[in-house]
């Protein structure tokens, strides 16, 4: 099984304090702005909205 191929991993991230949830969080919502705008633009026109929402 994988899962027992990195059991180290798995511990430490039963056992540990640290998450990845915030970043997660952003790489979420930034496919969902993607899959938003399929067709519509290139990337420049991603960074520019993303540039824009964040300031």
């Amino acid at each position: 099984m994988k899962l027992s191929q990195d059991a180290q991993a798995v511990l430490a991230a039963m056992v540990l304090p640290y998450s990845q949830a915030q970043t997660e969080g952003w790489i979420n919502k930034l496919k969902l702005v993607k899959r938003s705008m399929y067709g519509r633009g290139k990337f420049d026109l991603l960074v520019q909205r993303e540039l824009y929402t964040a300031s």
